[in-house]
């Protein structure tokens, strides 16, 4: 993992097409700004988990009901 220290305004860059801009630093968290192209997903970390989860519980319900 590569960590970068930057401040308001600062962007980072991750290859030629997207750009991650510092937007604003409060007491418990940082804003970023993301600029992709629109054929590439961006998505927090929380949010993929919990579509992970919710995808997997039918599987998760159906084997459980096969077992009882």
């Amino acid at each position: 993992m590569l960590v970068l220290s930057r401040r308001v305004g600062e962007r980072i860059l991750i290859g030629d097409n997207i750009s991650v801009t510092v937007v604003r630093i409060t007491g418990g968290g940082v804003r970023l700004g993301v600029e992709a192209p629109a054929d590439m997903a961006v998505i927090r970390q929380e949010l993929k988990d919990r579509l992970d989860d919710e995808e997997a519980l039918p599987q998760k319900l159906s084997w459980k009901a096969a077992r009882a």
